[in-house]
C-alpha cells in the first residue's frame, strides 16, 4: 500500500476558496494576494473509502435506533426572558453561540448585561474583550450600573493566552468557567498560524479550539462575529457550521428597538426572536413588541394599514405606510424601506393587471414602521391596502388589521398560524381582521369580526378604486 503524501493547496485568506496552485487573484472572491499554502496530508486510502488503513485505529461504538427516549438539554437561564425565548430556554452548558451585528448596534452592551447576569447568579463568567481595553469595559459597565457585578475580565487576543487562563481558571478547583466570552473572535490569532488575526485560517483554528474547549469542559461559549457590508458574518462559512447557534442583532441605529433573531439553533426552533429596547441603562426587554410598533400611529392618516404577522412564532402587529403622489419623472419612483422591493413591484403590477388599478403615473413610497424588516408574504395584502388607501386619500378604519399573500393571479392565498394573529390582534383591541377566503380559522375562539376576501379585485372595488 502506497504511503501517505503531503500536498500543497492554496487558501484564500478572504473567502476560503482553495486553488492547487499559487495566483496573484482569487478565483472566488477577486481579492488580490490573497492565497497562502496550506500543507495537506492525502492518505493512501481504501479503494472507494477515502480512509487510510493505518488511520482506522480506534474502538467499534455502539449504534442506537431511533426509538427511546433521551433527556432534554438542561438550560442555564439568562435573567433575560427574550434571550432564553430566542435560544430556546436558556443557553445550554457546553454549547457555542455565534452572535453577529452591525458595529454599535449594542452586541457588546447584551453580552456585558448577560455576563453580569449570570455572574450575579453565582455563575463564573469569564469576559475576553480583544477590541477594548479592560477600563473602556468598565466604563460601560459603570454606565450600566454592573460595576459590582462579580464578572472576570481581560483585555487578550493571543489563542495560547487565553487557553492557558482557562486552564489556569479550572485546575485546582472544582469546576470550571460556566460562561466563556469572546468579543470577538476576529481578533484572536494563534502563535503557530501564518496569517493576521481574522483571515480564514486564523479564525477557523480559533473557533475550532475554542469550542473543543466548551465541549471538553462543559462550559458555554460565546462568540462575536463582526459582519459584512452585506450584513452577513465575516471569515468563513463553515463557522456558522461549527457552533450549535447562531445570532443576529439587528436594528437601525436612529431607532431605540433592536430585534435578537436566531437563525441556526441545534437545541430550539430557528427563526425565533426577541425584542429589546436601547435605552440609557443598556438594553431593556419589551414583552409587547406590537405596542411598541403600533405606539406613535396616526391612524387618520391616509396610506396606513396595520399588518398582523409573524416572527419566527411570535406574532407581532406593525404598520405599514404608503405613500402615492404623482410623479414628474419620465419613470416612476419605487422606494421602499422594511419590505422587498421586487415584491413591491409585483403588488403593482397585480393591481394594475387583475385590479385596473395603474400607478403607472406615480411615484410610490413604502415604509415599515419602527424599522422593522419584514420578510413574512402575509404582508402583501396589508402592503396592498395601504396602497390603494393612499392613491384614493381616504383611511383606513383605524381598528382593522390585514393579512393574506397576494399571487399573480390575484387570489388571497391563506397564511400561516392564523389563529395567533387574530389572538394577537383582538388582544391590542382591534375589531375587524381582513384575512384571505381560504385557511382555517375558529372565528368563535376570537371575538373580532373577520371578513374573508377571495380576491384583490374585492379589496380594490371597496376602496373605491377598481375600473
Amino acid at each position: 500500500m502506497a504511503k501517505a503524501d503531503r500536498g500543497a493547496v492554496y487558501l484564500c485568506q478572504t473567502c476560503g476558496v482553495t486553488s492547487p496552485r499559487w495566483v496573484g487573484k482569487c478565483p472566488g472572491c477577486g481579492a488580490w494576494n490573497t492565497l497562502v499554502e496550506e500543507v495537506q496530508i492525502a492518505a493512501a486510502a481504501v479503494p472507494g473509502s477515502g480512509i487510510s488503513r493505518k488511520s482506522r485505529g480506534g474502538r467499534p461504538v455502539a449504534l442506537e435506533g431511533l426509538s427511546g427516549g433521551g433527556a432534554e438539554a438542561p438550560r442555564v437561564g439568562t435573567g433575560f426572558g427574550e434571550l432564553d425565548r430566542v435560544t430556546g430556554g436558556g443557553i445550554v452548558p457546553g454549547s457555542a453561540l455565534l452572535i453577529g451585528g452591525e458595529p454599535g448596534i449594542g452586541k457588546s452592551t447584551l453580552l456585558l448585561q448577560l455576563a453580569a447576569n449570570l455572574a450575579r447568579d453565582g455563575r463564573r463568567t469569564l469576559y475576553f474583550s480583544g477590541e477594548e481595553a479592560t477600563a473602556q469595559v468598565r466604563l460601560r459597565a459603570e454606565r450600566l450600573g454592573l460595576s459590582n457585578a462579580p464578572v472576570s475580565l481581560a483585555a487578550e487576543t493571543n489563542l495560547s493566552n487565553i487557553l492557558a487562563t482557562l486552564d489556569a481558571e479550572t485546575a485546582g478547583k472544582k469546576r470550571g468557567p460556566d460562561l466563556v466570552i469572546i468579543d470577538s473572535i476576529q481578533t484572536l490569532w494563534a502563535d503557530e498560524l501564518d496569517g493576521a488575526p481574522g483571515t480564514v485560517t486564523q479564525v477557523r483554528a480559533a473557533t475550532q479550539t475554542l469550542i473543543r474547549y466548551a465541549k471538553q469542559a462543559g462550559a458555554s461559549l460565546l462568540l462575536v462575529g463582526h459582519v459584512t457590508k452585506e450584513g452577513q458574518i465575516a471569515g468563513p462559512k463553515v463557522i456558522e457550521h461549527m457552533v450549535d447557534t447562531v445570532l443576529y442583532f439587528e436594528g437601525d441605529r436612529g431607532h431605540a428597538y433592536r430585534i435578537l433573531r436566531a437563525v441556526k439553533n441545534r437545541f430550539g426552533p430557528s427563526d425565533e426572536i426577541g425584542v429589546f429596547e436601547m435605552v440609557q441603562a443598556g438594553l431593556r426587554e419589551v414583552a409587547n413588541p406590537s405596542e411598541l410598533f403600533l405606539g406613535d400611529r396616526q391612524a387618520s392618516s391616509p396610506g396606513s394599514a396595520v399588518f398582523a404577522g409573524i416572527e419566527g412564532t411570535r406574532p407581532i402587529l406593525v404598520e405599514i405606510q404608503a405613500l402615492v403622489a404623482p410623479s414628474s419623472l419620465g419613470t416612476p419612483r419605487r422606494a421602499v424601506v422594511g419590505w422587498d422591493g421586487a415584491r413591491l413591484a409585483m403588488l403593482l403590477a397585480v393591481l394594475d393587471a387583475r385590479c385596473g388599478v395603474s400607478f403607472a403615473e406615480n411615484d410610490v413610497y413604502l415604509n415599515v414602521a419602527g424599522g422593522l424588516k419584514i420578510a413574512d408574504p402575509a404582508a402583501d395584502l396589508a402592503a396592498a391596502a395601504a396602497l390603494l388607501s393612499s392613491r384614493s386619500g381616504v383611511p383606513l378604519p383605524a381598528d382593522d388589521v390585514y393579512f393574506g399573500e397576494i399571487s399573480l393571479s390575484g387570489a388571497i392565498r391563506a397564511s400561516g398560524h392564523m389563529m395567533s394573529r387574530l389572538k394577537e390582534a383582538q388582544k391590542l383591541g382591534f375589531k375587524r381582521a381582513v384575512v384571505p377566503a381560504v385557511g382555517e380559522i375558529d372565528e368563535k375562539a376570537v371575538t373580532l369580526k373577520v371578513e374573508r376576501l377571495a380576491t384583490l379585485k374585492t379589496l380594490a372595488e371597496a376602496c373605491g378604486q377598481c375600473d
